[in-house]
Formats: C-alpha cells, structure tokens, sequence
C-alpha cells in the first residue's frame, strides 16, 4: 500500500514482520532501517514528529543548522515515506504475545500482527498542577511554544522551566513578545551553555530563578500569574498575557505495564545494549527507555541511533526465528 504526504488512511489491520509504535524520531529512524533490512514494516502513532512538532529552533542535530522541530519531523516522514512504509494514525491501546507472534489493538479496533515490537512512545509533557492551569488552557496556557508563539506579538508572556526546551521556548517568543519572564525554581538553568548565552544576551528575556509559579488567573484569558520565591517565601504578581510550561516529560506507565515491560521507578522502560527488553521480540527506543545500559540522554540524535539499533536487533530476532 502505497501512501502520499498528507493522504493517512487507516486500515482494519494487517500482518507485519514489524509493528513500530510511535512516529517521533526514534519510530521514524526504527521504520527506516527496519525497512532498509527488508522487513514488512508499519508504524502506528497518534502524532507523525512526536515531540519535534512542540519544539523550536534545533542546533544541535548534525548536518540540520538551525532547523525548526516541525521541519525536522517534516523531512525525517518524507524519508519514511520514500520506502513506502505505512504511517497509520491511530493510538496503540494493548500489544500481546500469542506464540512467536504479537498482536497489536489499537482505538480504532484494527487488529496487527507482527514478529516484532519496537516501543518508541516517548514521553508526555508535565504539568505544574496548579490553580488556574487547566482554566486556562488553551486561554493563555499553552505547552508548545513554537505552535502559539505568534498569538502572543506584542504581549508580556512567561516561560516556566530550566531546561534545553524551556530556553528554547523563550527565545523563540522573544521573537514575538517584548517581554518574557523566564521562571525557574533553581538558581541556574539546566540547559545547554550555549542557550543560557544566548538567554543572557537577549534584552527581552529576564531570568526570574528560585521561583516557582503558584497560581495562573486572569478574566477570559490569562493576566497574570502568582509567583513565590522558594529561598525566602516571597509572593509576588506578575502581569502576563500567556504562559509556556515547559518542565519536562513522564512516560506512559501504564501503557507499559499493560504489555507488562519492565520500567525503572520513573516508569522509563528497562532496554539492553540491543535496545532488548524483558519481552523477547519486543525492543524499544528514545525518550521512554532508561536503565543501566543506557546513558540516559534525551535528544533527537540519540532517539534515532536508538530507533536504528532497535531496527537491527528486531531484524537479528526475526532471522533467528526463522532458525527454530
């Protein structure tokens, strides 16, 4: 079957060599090596990018200076789709192993069947879990800069966060907003010393550390937010007009617990060298994996080097079952 950009279909199922769950880099570069070694390969996803679509300017993905997230993800499906491997929309629900087989469920109740797994979900944004974020969602909190950036010209607006996306975000509203607060509940930034110069040298973006946002309110839509300094206890009101969390990411837990993979505390998946699991037939790859064979470092590079391993162990798997 044969699919164009931007024409998705979705199909009652099917039997595959491979089933890769998850369409962020990690899925994608799993789905292209998959299919370079010959296997029969789909990937289901609910979001073809995955996080790359929610992110700004990347610098740091060799051979793509200065490329926006959604642009990179953009090219990264056109690679896919070059090999003509299905991208199916739709969400992955239960994965059982029946024999030396796996079938895949998913929301729509289309029924897979594959000899391979690879996991490559990612992870999900955090909240902050405080009064006023969920009212205003979508009224002034957002958590995805480069999707709403625009919306906020001319506005004050706030980043809450200390890490590579949460500078990223500032930056990029600074483009737009003459002002951005940038809240972070430590006394320096976790990022990439080249963001923090860049933060440093930008005039419209003051650091606000040792706090954390407290409260979100406004009328209609956000006015401001409620800040405390957690050294002195201080509160204070700032005046925005839009709030950007970016405080990091969990995992889907109970996704996993469902296939019954083994997760680390943080409910990360435990993967091997080969990006094995416990399950065998069942790998995965990127943001949702931990464990002690793994330097725990969530990048764009590193999600597509994990998604190539996956592909070439879940290859080494199906050959050796052809061997039994």
């Amino acid at each position: 079957m044969k699919f164009r950009l931007g024409l998705m279909t979705r199909p009652a199922g099917g039997t595959y060599d491979v089933i890769i769950v998850g369409g962020g880099p990690a899925g994608l570069s799993a789905a292209l090596y998959s299919k370079r070694f010959g296997l029969n390969t789909a990937v289901i996803t609910e979001k073809i990018g995955g996080s790359l679509t929610e992110a700004g300017l990347i610098d740091d993905y060799i051979g793509m200076p200065e490329i926006m997230g959604p642009d990179l993800a953009r090219k990264f499906e056109e690679h896919v789709r070059k090999y003509d491997v299905p991208i199916i929309l739709d969400k992955v629900e239960k994965v059982l192993k029946e024999g030396d087989a796996f079938k895949v469920f998913t929301h729509s109740r289309a029924e897979f069947t594959a000899k391979a797994v690879i996991i490559a979900v990612g992870s999900k944004r955090k909240k902050l879990g405080v009064p006023g974020e969920e009212e205003f969602r979508g009224r002034g909190v957002t958590y995805c800069a480069p999707c709403d950036a625009p919306l906020f010209k001319g506005k004050v607006t706030a980043v809450v966060g200390g890490g590579n996306a949460a500078l990223q975000a500032a930056l990029l509203l600074a483009e737009y907003s003459p002002k951005v607060y940038l809240i972070h509940r430590r006394d320096e930034f976790r990022a990439f010393k080249a963001y923090v110069d860049l933060i440093r040298r930008n005039d419209r973006i003051e650091p606000v550390l040792n706090t954390v946002v407290a409260r979100i309110g406004g009328d209609r839509t956000v006015k401001w937010i409620e800040v405390k300094n957690v050294k002195t206890g201080e509160i204070s009101k700032i005046p925005v007009e839009g709030v950007v969390i970016e405080v990091g990411s969990v995992p889907p837990k109970e996704f996993f617990e469902t296939i019954g993979l083994k997760t680390d505390e943080k409910g990360f998946i435990i993967v091997g060298p080969g990006q094995e699991t416990n399950i065998p037939g069942v790998f995965a790859a990127g943001d949702c994996t931990a464990g002690p064979h793994k330097k725990k470092f969530d990048q764009v590079v590193t999600a597509a080097a994990e998604g190539a391993v996956a592909a070439l162990s879940a290859y080494e798997y199906i050959l050796n079952l052809g061997k039994r």
